[in-house]
């Protein structure tokens, strides 16, 4: 059995839980084994099968080579307790498996888990707040109506090229967008969006959207500090003032700003383990377990670099601004002292990073219940932020322009013609990166499409004089030329629009030619 990829989605724990159990039934060496004098058939070593599932975990593309010796046993643990495997005397339910010589076998029965069972709610559309309704006690029959009429003379001295006479017409205002229906607005586009990101047809299995604090993500993009780090209105829930000294100590040796120099040798690691003692004992992970599915599936776009940090990018700004704060000072920390060749090392055994990772990651990434492969996923997931955790921990702008100009869109006044509904325009689409040539092609195109129709209408328009046409479409000529090279590329191709009538010339008759009889006039000689 080949391994493979498991995408974002639903029950993508289960799904890569069961996964790992097949790989590791296919792949276990089977041999016999001998044990107080007597002979066991189709068994292991408990060494062998941490051998077996770490090599298994470190080739596979959905945890990867960072995955520790130490993690592969915390998860043989699991298994042990799950009934995956059993001892050769058939107990299990207990983590007392060790990286040692103890036997261990499969069990007869399936060890994979089913999947929960949800009422399937179809394809979930994130609805748009309507501000287009009037408001109460309001109709759109009590507007006032003002009929417009513009005949072609005075749309042309506007400096207008359309023609004809204008419907009546009336405006539609807006209703007044209160900050209840901004906030609103946010959370909708910015769901859409991460349902968008994830290829999902609905959000509802990995997150429960009406838990979904619509404040949260206006105060994580505005209430932002010089260095994007998230400002809190409510000023105790703040970090204590000694942890934020202990972090910038070690996020800036040796140049340590708000501490003395140390005195005594292993100070840094008295500092990290202070800090390390503080995250751990909060009472939820910094992630939250409300978003812990999301998460979870947005680690099968890790492969997608670029889609995998927009995910992330928008999940992190639904978090509450308290935890977002911490998250962005605790990542960045982590980070800079992965890459500090100044710092002693921290532990004896464990590279800098590893420890990194093996410190904070269940304060970073936990699920509630209990999950088989939460520790495994929360190191994949913390390792892809502190690589990418200056893109990952900013305001995601191109999400955060759409929105804005969808604000000023429905603050807008529409103008709403006689016998046609106001536009109604979808969702805003969200902008990606293109070549200068595509740019230019789309520029040309865009802009041309309705130019073109509009020269058609003028051109075809029965109902103005000859006169009146010709002035437009000379109008026309002089501020569209390439427009209009293409519609009438020759003199005789404009032509056509204007064809000469036919004079029939009137018969000459003989007694026109004959000029009548003038008297001679003497006119008076001017010679001295």
């Amino acid at each position: 059995m080949e391994p493979r990829l498991v995408g974002p989605g639903p029950y993508r724990a289960t799904r890569l839980w069961n996964e790992i159990i097949e790989l590791f039934r296919a792949g276990m060496p089977l041999r016999k084994h001998r044990c107080r004098f007597k002979s066991y058939e189709r068994c292991f070593k408990a060494s062998e099968a941490v051998d077996c599932l770490h090599e298994l975990l470190g080739s596979n593309q959905n945890f990867g080579p960072e995955v520790t010796r130490d993690q592969t046993v915390k998860l043989l643990k699991k298994f042990l307790k799950n009934h995956v495997i059993e001892d050769i005397k058939g107990r299990w339910g207990k983590e007392d498996f060790q990286d040692d010589g103890h036997l261990y076998r499969f069990p007869p029965s399936s060890p994979l888990k089913p999947y929960p069972k949800k009422t399937s709610c179809g394809k979930g559309i994130i609805k748009f707040p309507d501000w287009n309704e009037p408001k109460a006690g309001t109709s759109q029959e009590h507007i006032l109506v003002k009929s417009v009429t513009m005949n072609s003379e005075v749309w042309y001295k506007r400096h207008s090229i359309a023609i004809g006479e204008v419907p009546a017409c009336k405006l539609v205002f807006r209703r007044e967008l209160t900050q209840t229906n901004i906030e609103e607005i946010w959370k909708s586009m910015t769901l859409s969006q991460l349902q968008k990101v994830l290829g999902l047809d609905s959000l509802d299995e990995v997150l429960d959207t009406k838990l979904v604090n619509s404040k949260h993500i206006v105060q994580n993009t505005y209430n932002v500090n010089k260095q994007g780090i998230v400002t809190l209105e409510d000023k105790s829930k703040e970090p204590p003032h000694w942890i934020l000294s202990a972090m910038k100590c070690l996020a800036n040796w040796p140049s340590c700003s708000d501490l003395k120099q140390p005195t005594y040798s292993g100070f840094e690691r008295d500092v990290f383990k202070t800090i390390v003692d503080y995250f751990s004992q909060m009472k939820e992970p910094l992630l939250t377990f409300h978003f812990f599915d999301v998460f979870v599936s947005v680690l099968g776009l890790l492969q997608k670099h670029s889609k995998a940090v927009e995910a992330l990018q928008i999940s992190c700004i639904l978090l509450p601004p308290e935890n977002r704060k911490r998250l962005q000072l605790l990542v960045r920390m982590m980070a800079r002292i992965s890459l500090n060749k100044d710092l002693p090392p921290l532990s004896e055994s464990v590279r800098t990073r590893t420890l990194m990772v093996q410190a904070f990651s269940r304060c970073i990434l936990c699920s509630k219940d209990e999950m088989d492969l939460d520790e495994l996923l929360a190191a994949k997931l913390v390792s892809f932020l502190m690589d990418n955790y200056q893109e990952i921990l900013s305001v995601p702008s191109a999400l955060k322009s759409s929105i804005e100009e969808h604000v000023i869109h429905l603050q807008r006044v529409q103008i709403k013609y006689a016998g046609a509904d106001t536009a109604t325009f979808p969702p805003p689409s969200f902008c990606r990166q293109i070549s200068t040539d595509e740019f230019e092609c789309q520029r040309a195109t865009g802009s041309q499409e309705p130019l073109t129709t509009l020269l058609e209408e003028i051109a075809m328009n029965k109902e103005i004089s000859v006169k009146d046409k010709k002035k437009h479409l000379k109008q026309f000529q002089k501020s569209y030329p390439e427009v209009y090279r293409v519609r009438f590329p020759t003199p005789e191709t404009e032509a056509v629009l204007f064809p000469e009538k036919t004079k029939q010339k009137q018969p000459i008759l003989m007694w026109a030619l004959k000029k009548p009889f003038q008297p001679f006039h003497r006119t008076r000689s001017f010679r001295m």
